[in-house]
C-alpha cells in the first residue's frame, strides 16, 4: 500500500507527501545516500548546503568519501551532542531576539539540526522561533537580515510574477505561506519586514506538522509601506513608498500572483493568506476560495484552534456551545472568523439554521456593540453579527448588558479585559471562560494572573501567547495557549496526505474535534482545555488523519484509494531530522 498519495511507499523514510527529487528523503533512515545529484570536487560546498550540512557529525569515513579531510577539526560528535550544545547555548542568550537569531542562524547553516532541536524542546522554542519573539524581529527585520529564505514579490515584479516564481530552486512546492506585511500580529504594518511570519509558519509546518521543508515555500508581496518609521528607516529591506491600493495595482498583482503559482506548482499548491489587513483578507479567500487550494489561519485557523477550546472546555463550563452565550472584543478577520465557525458547529449539533445560531454571539468593535442600529455603516463581514439591541459602547457597559458565559478577545489591543470586566465576568459566572487570544504578549487583553486573581481562582483562561502556571491560594492553574500552530501544521498535512483541491469547513470542524478530543483528565485537573505542546507531532497526526478522512468523505480528495489506517499514514508522512548516512 502507498502512502501520502501513493507517492512514498511504506519503507521509505519520514517524509512530507511528496516523492523525493533530491533524494534527501527517500532512502530508510539507515540506507547510505549521496547527497547531491551531480559530481563535486570538493566537500566545502556540502558543508555550506543547509540541507546536508552535519557539521562536526560526519563520520570518518564520510570525510574521507566526500573530501571533507582537513575541513573539519578532528572530533565527531553525534547529533545528540550537537544539540545539547546549540541548547546550552541558546539558553545563555537573555535576550529573546538573540535567541530567535541564533536559531535562524541554525536553520540557515544545518537544517536538520535545527528541526532537531524545535521538535525536541518544543515548549520552550516555539516562543522563540514565532510568537511572541517573532514579533520584534519582524520589527527588527532589516537590521537583522542577513539571507534571504524566501521569494520577494514586488510591484516591479508585475508583468512577470511566474518568471519570479522559477527562480525559486525547488520545482515541487506543496505549501506556501504568504504575507503582504500589513497586518503582522498586533503590531501594524510592517511591509517588506513581515516576511518573518511566512519563514516562521513554515518552520512550524516541518518541525509540528511533519511537512519537509523542500516543499515549502514563504512569499511576502511587497506593496509598500504606510509606516513612516520604516519608509525613513535605513536598513529597511523593501519598496520605499507609499502602500498601493485598488484594483489597478494590488488587485492585478494578487490575481498574476495567484495565477502563476498555480500554473508553477499545479492545483494542489496549499496557499496560506498571513497577516493580510481585514479588508483584503476577506476580499482575497472569497475571490480564490472556489479555484484555488486557499486557507486563512487569522481566519479559519484562528477559528479551529479558539472553537477547540471552547468544545474542551465544555467538561469545565457545563452546557452545549448553544447553551452559552458568548461575547467578543474586536470584530476583525479573528473575531468574525472565530464567531463564524461557532455558529456553523452549533448548526450541526442542532440542526438549526447558522442565522438562528448566530443570536447568542455579539462582538463588540471600536465604535461599541454590533447592533442592527448600525448595519448600514458596517462592514460586510460584520453585518451578520449585528443584532437587535440597544447601541452600547465600552466593552464593560457590554458585559453588563449582554452577561456573557465566554468572553474572547481578538482586538489586538492590550489591558482590555480590565478588573472590573473580570470581575463582573465572575459575578454571574460560576466558572467564566476567558480567552485574551491577542498578540504578542503585550497586546494580550490580560494576562493569567490577572484572570485568576480576579476571579478569585474560578475562571478557565486561555491566551493567544504563552504565560506561565500561576498559584492561587495553593492551586497551581496552567493557562491555555490558544496557538494556531496546533491546528495549521496537522490540517496542512492533512490536506497534502488527501490530494485536497479545496478547503471546506468540514474539515475545519474535524481539525477542531480532533484537537479536543487530545485533552485528558489530567489536563482538565490543571484547568487546561489544549494538551501540551510536548505531543505536538502526535496531536497533528490526529488532526491530518480527521482532515484527510473529512476530504475523502466530501470527494475533495485526488489521493486514492484512501489508506486503512490515516492515522498511521500521517505518521510515516512526517520529515525526520535525524541525519542520513551519506556513503
Amino acid at each position: 500500500m502507498k502512502n501520502c498519495g501513493d507517492l512514498v511507499d511504506n519503507k521509505s523514510a519520514i517524509v512530507g507527501g511528496v516523492g523525493d527529487m533530491y533524494s534527501e528523503d527517500s532512502a530508510t533512515l539507515d540506507q547510505p545516500i549521496t547527497p547531491w545529484t551531480i559530481s563535486v570536487a570538493s566537500g566545502y560546498s556540502l558543508m555550506r548546503d543547509p540541507r546536508y550540512n552535519k557539521g562536526l557529525a560526519f563520520t570518518e569515513k564520510e570525510r574521507d568519501a566526500h573530501y571533507l579531510r582537513g575541513l573539519l577539526p578532528p572530533v565527531v560528535l553525534s547529533q545528540e551532542l550537537q544539540e545539547k550544545k546549540m541548547m546550552n547555548l541558546i539558553r545563555q542568550y537573555e535576550v529573546p531576539l538573540h535567541r530567535y537569531m541564533a536559531m535562524i542562524g541554525l536553520q540557515e547553516t544545518n537544517e536538520r539540526l535545527f528541526y532537531k532541536l524545535l521538535i525536541d524542546n518544543v515548549e520552550e522554542l516555539l516562543p522563540v522561533v514565532y510568537t511572541p519573539t517573532v514579533g520584534e524581529a519582524c520589527q527588527k527585520y532589516g537590521s537583522i537580515f542577513r539571507h534571504s529564505q524566501g521569494l520577494y514579490i514586488s510591484l516591479k515584479e508585475k508583468g512577470k510574477i511566474l518568471e519570479t516564481l522559477k527562480n525559486w530552486p525547488k520545482r515541487t512546492v506543496q505549501v506556501i505561506v504568504v504575507t503582504d506585511g500589513e497586518r503582522i500580529l498586533g503590531l501594524g504594518d510592517l511591509g517588506c519586514q513581515g516576511m518573518g511570519i511566512p519563514v516562521g509558519k513554515l518552520a512550524l509546518y516541518t518541525a509540528l506538522g511533519g511537512v519537509r521543508p523542500s516543499l515549502c515555500l514563504p512569499i511576502t508581496i511587497d506593496v509598500g509601506t504606510n509606516n513612516e518609521k520604516l519608509l525613513n528607516d535605513e536598513f529597511y529591506i523593501g519598496l520605499r513608498q507609499k502602500r498601493a491600493t485598488g484594483k489597478q495595482e494590488y488587485d492585478e498583482l494578487l490575481q498574476e500572483f495567484m495565477y502563476a503559482v498555480k500554473q508553477n506548482y499545479g492545483e494542489k499548491v496549499l496557499i496560506q493568506f498571513e497577516d493580510f489587513a481585514n479588508h483584503n483578507a476577506f476580499e482575497l479567500l472569497a475571490r480564490y476560495s472556489s479555484s484555488h487550494l486557499v486557507f486563512n489561519d487569522d481566519i479559519q485557523g484562528t477559528a479551529a484552534v479558539v472553537l477547540a477550546g471552547l468544545l474542551s472546555a465544555l467538561r469545565l463550563i457545563g452546557g452545549t456551545l448553544a447553551d452559552h452565550t458568548l461575547l467578543f472584543l474586536g470584530a476583525g478577520e479573528a473575531g468574525t472568523g472565530i464567531a463564524d465557525l461557532i455558529a456553523l458547529e452549533i448548526s450541526e449539533q442542532n440542526g438549526k439554521p447558522i442565522e438562528e445560531n448566530r443570536k447568542n454571539i455579539w462582538l463588540v468593535d471600536s465604535k461599541g456593540l454590533i447592533v442592527s442600529s448600525r448595519k448600514e455603516s458596517l462592514q460586510d463581514f460584520k453585518k451578520p453579527w449585528a443584532h437587535e439591541h440597544e447601541p452600547i459602547t465600552g466593552l464593560i457597559n457590554a458585559v453588563k448588558a449582554i452577561k456573557p458565559t465566554i468572553l474572547i478577545g481578538t482586538s489586538g489591543v492590550g489591558k482590555q479585559f480590565t478588573k472590573e470586566v473580570v470581575e463582573d465576568m465572575a459575578s454571574f459566572n460560576k466558572t467564566p471562560l476567558i480567552m485574551a487570544l491577542s498578540n504578542p504578549t503585550s497586546q494580550a487583553e490580560c494576562t493569567a494572573e490577572e484572570a485568576y486573581t480576579w476571579s478569585e481562582g474560578r475562571a478557565i483562561f486561555a491566551s493567544g501567547s504563552p504565560f506561565d502556571p500561576f498559584e492561587y491560594e495553593g492551586k497551581t492553574f496552567v493557562p491555555g495557549q490558544a496557538n494556531n500552530a496546533y491546528i495549521f501544521p496537522g490540517f496542512g498535512l492533512g490536506v497534502i496526505m488527501a490530494g485536497s483541491i479545496r478547503v471546506h469547513n468540514g474539515m475545519l470542524l474535524a481539525a477542531s474535534k480532533a484537537l479536543a478530543s487530545q485533552v485528558t483528565e489530567e489536563h482538565y485537573e490543571k484547568g487546561m482545555i489544549y494538551p501540551p505542546l510536548t505531543n505536538i507531532r502526535k496531536i497533528s497526526a490526529n488532526i491530518a488523519a480527521k482532515v484527510a478522512a473529512k476530504a475523502y468523505e466530501l470527494g475533495l480528495a485526488s489521493h486514492l484509494p484512501q489508506p486503512e489506517d490515516l492515522v498511521e499514514s500521517a505518521e510515516k508522512c512526517m520529515y525526520s531530522p535525524v541525519y542520513r548516512s551519506y556513503l
